[in-house]
Parts: structure tokens; C-alpha cells; sequence
């Protein structure tokens, strides 16, 4: 179950990470988490093709439409709630995307360090 007013890697108002494509774990979003979303699905992320390719080539295709779960497809320079451990194995290989820091949910620290994530502001 998600908690109420979660904060960012800041400690302030976790903000909305991106409408449109809807994003979240929960679709609000968000990237909010709880004890449902076993994948932390915090880390709000600005796709790269590289990235897409990447997250592609571990077997977790975003960029292909799957309007069966009312999936568009994500495309180079959309927002998404990323899994932080997907994040941290892209940012291993070299591919990691850039972020929106108040939009990443506190719960990101507990995979990544605060200097690692302003180094790949979207600022």
C-alpha cells in the first residue's frame, strides 16, 4: 500500500514525474511506491534511444506498443518511473538516462547516492 505525501531524493514534495505517457507504478504519475511495487519504481528518468535499447536488450522492451495494457511505447525524450535497480545496472553499462530530481521518490537513495543522481540532473 503507497503512503501518502512521499518525498524526493531532497527530503521535499515528491513531484509529478510525467501525465503524459502516464507513468507510476500506481498511474498517477508519480513515481510513488509501496509495499505492492516489489520493482521501486522511483526513479524518474528522460528516455535516451540508448537507454531504450538498453532496457530492451535486458527484456524489458518500453518502446514497443502493447495497447492490450493501454501501453503507447515510450520514445526518446519521455519521462518514465524507472525500477532503481534497472537504473543502477544502466548507469554500470555506461547507459544510464538523465533524471528529474524532485520527481525521484526518496526510496532511490537506498540504491543510489544523492552526488550519483545530481550528476545526471536533466538540468
Amino acid at each position: 500500500m503507497k503512503t501518502k505525501n512521499q518525498k524526493n531524493v531532497f527530503g521535499t514534495k515528491l513531484i509529478t514525474c510525467s501525465e503524459d505517457p502516464l507513468t507510476g507504478f500506481y498511474r498517477n504519475g508519480c513515481c510513488d511506491t509501496g509495499s505492492e511495487d516489489a520493482g521501486v519504481h522511483t526513479v524518474c528518468a528522460l528516455m535516451t534511444e540508448e537507454f531504450l535499447e538498453f532496457s530492451k536488450s535486458r527484456g524489458n522492451d518500453l518502446s514497443t506498443p502493447r495497447p492490450e495494457y493501454g501501453f503507447s511505447g515510450l520514445k526518446e525524450g519521455d519521462y518514465w518511473c524507472l525500477c532503481a535497480a534497472r537504473w543502477v545496472e544502466a548507469y554500470k553499462a555506461g547507459k544510464a538516462p538523465k533524471v528529474k530530481l524532485e520527481a525521484c521518490n526518496e526510496r532511490t537513495l537506498d540504491f543510489i547516492d544523492l552526488d550519483t543522481l545530481i550528476k545526471f540532473s536533466d538540468r
